[in-house]
């Protein structure tokens, strides 16, 4: 037991990142479908590449949907619309004519007798009500047939045949000229307006079941291929039926030759491939960026968006496959590059396209899009920090999308005409999408504590709450933290590190003598050192103490770690030198760890260019007539010091890139110190 605790122990990271690869697998593979894949390439408007392809069993040929589409419009506009009558109006209609005639028909006023009169009105309203009253407004031709709904029957009728509302007083004029009886004309036309309502409705929920059955009764196929008879013949182009028949072919493949005995090896193949993809990853960050396989956070967020993009691309090809290019993918390379690199971005986008590839249609456009897309990506953002950069990278990946769709459309159809605008319409909201790269970095940053461009930018800003601090407490460090990131960013330049990673670690890498200012020759007004009438542990225990202190106030501070890891390094492991001596000359011996920084040394590039610029920068005070001769043997003579003590065995630095750090350091010094002509007083 105390074995397996020892060697949990001494492997938990390789045990973590085990896990992550396992839980990553197997969530892709959830995701995925499990329909297996097609093995021909049925690419739209190219040439057949393989061997002639013969049915392999009797299959039916699918509609595309093009002739679908057309069925249905077809369905849609024959279909004959159901209406409501409503048989109750007829008598309650009489009923209400013969109490208002009552009351208005007056015997010395008309030529017509009172029963004939009322024997008409009623006459009219039945006849009027007998084909039903409407008062809604229909496309409908006057040819066009109708159900008429009376209860539990149903009858068929002529549009034209139902009277409209409007027209009553007119059919009141005709019929009571036909019986010479036009005197009661105005009458009754007062008298029935009043009281005739429409009774035909239209019926939605019929008339579109009606529709919807008739839809479901499609056929969706057009025709049988047999057993052995030759779909395409090598070299034909793909297209037209032949299309629509290797189509058909796919689609009897993916429902029937996968079933569920066959479900367990679909499963299996995809665990080898997505494995495969994971491995990948997990070499390249080993044996290319080791900084960041050694880092357990910084792995999971790899992974943590890989597994997010298919998640992503899974839930949208559910709802509707058209939108897929609505998924803006391309965040993927732009958040990787902004927290690490340009080459990892793109490789981690890459593995992720492999990973797509078995869920969207059409994987090979699908692809060569999105690669495309991806490396105009990498090559065009840089630079996050100003915000126009964003804007005008995602303009350009939303043209080179256009582009290559308009390119693929007339490949396939062979015309423009045939080009999908709507198409268009997603590629622009996918470009609006990514701008959603700026806030998602931001809520990166606070989740998985790294930092990117956009946050050493802020920063970097002298105004911030701590430098400002440092500004007004300690103005000579303040003063001193501006050199060393001056000097820091420029040899980062030249050898292609973090520059700006540095310069912001330079600007907050001695925070810690806000605590103590006074107690530091660059803080003093005066000759009188106060640390020179302490004991030379005592005083170099203060000194060593603004590591510790300037870590507490960064972390208080919420400064990211790659922050304070400048603050943790910039002196390593070296010794208090001067009070190291005076202690020796005191008691004649002096205990070196007493005198010494608890380090850790430098571990990267970025914080061994801070550690010489800042032993160079504060040393060069000392200076006195400052020459080119001897910036270049100082400078040389503490570099190598700090070689000798092994202070960047850790950072991953080669000769060559401290020679060219030396090169840098020597020519700012010599700008800062070079002699000014005397001129007359």
């Amino acid at each position: 037991m105390k074995n397996l605790f020892v060697f949990f122990t001494k492997n938990q990271s390789l045990i973590y990142k085990v896990f992550l690869y396992l839980i990553s697998t197997l969530l892709v593979i959830y995701l995925l479908p499990k329909g297996g894949s097609f093995k021909y390439d049925s690419q739209k408007g190219k040439p057949w590449q393989d061997e002639n392809l013969y049915a392999p069993f009797n299959f039916t040929i699918k509609k595309d949907k093009e002739t679908i589409d057309r069925e249905i419009e077809t369905i849609r506009d024959n279909a004959v619309p159901f209406f409501d009558y409503d048989t109750s109006l007829v008598n309650e209609a009489v009923a209400n004519f013969n109490t208002l005639f009552e009351a208005t028909y007056a015997d010395s006023l008309y030529r017509t007798s009172r029963s004939v009169t009322k024997a008409l009105g009623e006459s009219l309203i039945i006849n009027f009500y007998e084909k039903g009253v409407s008062d809604e407004q229909h496309s409908y031709q006057p040819d066009k047939l109708i159900y008429l709904k009376k209860g539990n029957e149903v009858e068929e009728v002529l549009y034209a045949s139902v009277h409209k509302h409007q027209a009553l007083k007119e059919y009141i004029s005709s019929r009571l000229e036909r019986v010479n009886a036009s005197d009661v004309a105005s009458l009754l036309q007062q008298l029935l307006q009043r009281i005739v309502e429409p009774n035909v409705t239209y019926n939605t929920r019929l008339s579109n079941a009606s529709v919807e059955e008739a839809i479901n009764a499609i056929n969706p196929n057009r025709g049988i291929i047999e057993k052995g008879e030759r779909i395409i013949a090598k070299g034909e182009v793909l297209e037209g039926d032949k299309y629509q028949i290797l189509a058909s072919l796919q689609a009897k493949y993916q429902s029937d030759v996968w079933s569920a005995k066959n479900y367990y090896w679909v499963v299996l193949g995809y665990s080898i491939l997505v494995s495969l993809v994971f491995v990948m990853l997990f070499l390249f960050l080993k044996k290319y960026r080791t900084e960041i396989f050694t880092n357990n956070t910084k792995v999971s967020f790899i992974f943590f968006n890989v597994v997010l993009m298919v998640f992503v691309t899974t839930l949208v090809m559910k709802y509707d496959a058209r939108f897929v290019y609505v998924i803006p993918l391309c965040i993927l390379p732009i958040v990787l590059k902004s927290f690490f690199d340009a080459r990892l971005g793109l490789f981690a986008h890459v593995l992720t396209l492999l990973l797509l590839g078995f869920i969207v249609p059409h994987s090979f456009e699908f692809l060569f899009l999105q690669i495309i897309a991806g490396i105009v990506t990498i090559l065009t953002v840089s630079e996050l920090s100003k915000r126009a950069n964003l804007f005008i990278s995602v303009g350009q990946i939303t043209l080179v999308y256009m582009l290559g769709y308009f390119a693929f459309s007339m490949i396939q159809e062979g015309n423009i005409q045939s080009v999908d605008i709507e198409y268009f319409g997603y590629f622009l909201l996918c470009g609006l999408v990514t701008l959603f790269a700026f806030p998602l970095i931001y809520i990166y940053e606070k989740l998985f504590g790294l930092v990117s461009e956009v946050s050493l930018l802020e920063l970097s800003n002298t105004n911030s709450k701590l430098l400002k601090e440092l500004s007004n407490k300690a103005p000579g460090t303040f003063h001193h933290s501006l050199n060393v990131a001056n000097l820091a960013e420029a040899a980062a330049n030249e050898i292609g590190a973090d520059a700006m990673l540095v310069r912001v670690g330079a600007l907050y890498h001695d925070v810690g003598k806000i605590i103590k200012a006074s107690h530091f020759t660059e803080n003093q007004l005066n000759t009188v050192n106060v640390l020179d009438e302490l004991a030379p542990k005592e005083s170099a225990q203060i000194i060593i103490n603004h590591v510790i202190k300037g870590i507490e106030l960064a972390r208080k501070n919420k400064l990211p770690d790659r922050v304070i890891d400048f603050i943790r390094t910039h002196h390593g492991t070296s010794l208090v030198y001067y009070f190291y001596k005076k202690e020796e000359e005191n008691n004649g011996t002096a205990n070196e760890e007493d005198f010494r920084y608890p380090g850790p040394k430098p571990f990267s590039k970025e914080t061994a260019i801070l550690m010489m610029a800042d032993s160079v920068e504060a040393a060069s005070k000392s200076l006195k007539e400052p020459t080119s001769t001897k910036i270049d043997a100082f400078v040389e003579n503490i570099i190598s010091k700090q070689m000798e003590q092994g202070q960047f065995i850790n950072a991953n630095i080669t000769f060559k890139e401290i020679e060219l750090i030396k090169k840098v350091l020597k020519k700012k010094l010599y700008n800062m110190y070079h002699l000014r002509v005397e001129y007359p007083e």
